[in-house]
């Protein structure tokens, strides 16, 4: 039985991990690179139902940032990234704190708060959108209670109906972001904590000044992961509001696939997605190359 050369086995070893990334590879190249390309070729034709070699140039932008549902959606969805993102750092960080007392019961409070970011917001939203109704939810169970002249109408007022979508997603993913930060505290060492209480600082100057610092790497992936569930908001918005009263809760994602399956009008969605990647991408840039500058180190 002939055994193969030394050299062919180090080059097998070495080629098997390649080859068993080759289909992801292929699924990023094609499936996704290949596709933002496409998008923004279309974005820069005069497509309509069907894609078109027309070039227009940046015409497709112009009438986009011209059309004032586009505007109300950038700027429902500045707000609501603002609020969204806030809540769930802030929340997601005391939950996480909590926890890590060594709580009695804290696998079941991890699966308890981590619990509805499992679930599909399409079911969920619905359930919200009932609890927020009037006459519905909560202030049905305030009226029950005695309080008659409670009201909460929020999601059927136009200058509030964002605030219930903030409620509503918060409450899902407020629990994910417990869980990572739960992890970046657990990996903050322990000696610290007796160094701390040894030298008499309070526990809440030690989180500001010493943990938080160091769990900036933590930090940094959870926001990367809100920023991209910010950019696609979409499915707790039809769930809950259709982007009504009128278009009081559009958002970007919304305007896109109303114009690209309700419209006909595949080059103006094109031109709204592209934009929308360039927020991801800012926030995706500087994350890569600081964990690159880290593997270097």
């Amino acid at each position: 039985m002939r055994h193969r050369h030394p050299r062919a086995r180090t080059f097998a070893k070495q080629a098997t991990p390649f080859a068993a990334l080759l289909p992801m590879a292929l699924t990023v190249i094609v499936g996704y690179l290949g596709t933002v390309l496409w998008s923004l070729r279309i974005s820069l034709t005069n497509s309509r139902s069907f894609p078109s070699d027309t070039f227009v140039g940046m015409a497709q932008y112009t009438r986009l940032f011209e059309n004032e549902r586009w505007l109300l959606s950038l700027n429902n969805l500045a707000l609501y990234g603002v609020l969204f993102i806030g809540a769930c750092l802030v929340i997601g960080f005391l939950l996480a704190v909590f926890i890590d007392q060594n709580v009695t019961g804290e696998g079941v409070l991890r699966t308890i708060f981590l619990y509805p970011y499992a679930m599909s917001f399409v079911a969920t939203g619905l359930v919200w959108q009932w609890m927020l109704t009037p006459g519905n939810g909560i202030e049905q169970a305030a009226h029950q209670f005695g309080f008659a002249g409670f009201s909460f109408d929020w999601i059927v007022d136009q200058d509030m109906v964002m605030y219930t979508v903030v409620i509503a997603t918060v409450w899902q993913a407020s629990g994910l972001v417990m869980a990572m930060m739960l992890a970046g505290l657990r990996g903050i060492d322990g000696e610290i904590w007796k160094a701390a209480r040894l030298d008499g600082i309070p526990a809440w100057r030690v989180y500001l000044s010493i943990v938080l610092p160091m769990m900036w790497p933590t930090i940094a992936t959870v926001l990367l992961l809100l920023t991209t569930a910010l950019v696609k908001l979409f499915d707790a918005v039809v769930a809950m509001t259709q982007g009504g009263p009128g278009t009081a809760s559009e958002v970007p994602a919304k305007f896109i696939m109303d114009h690209l399956f309700g419209r006909a009008n595949i080059a103006l969605a094109s031109a709204g997605a592209v934009v929308l990647l360039v927020p991801v991408l800012a926030m995706l840039a500087p994350y890569a190359y600081a964990r690159s500058r880290k593997g270097r180190a």
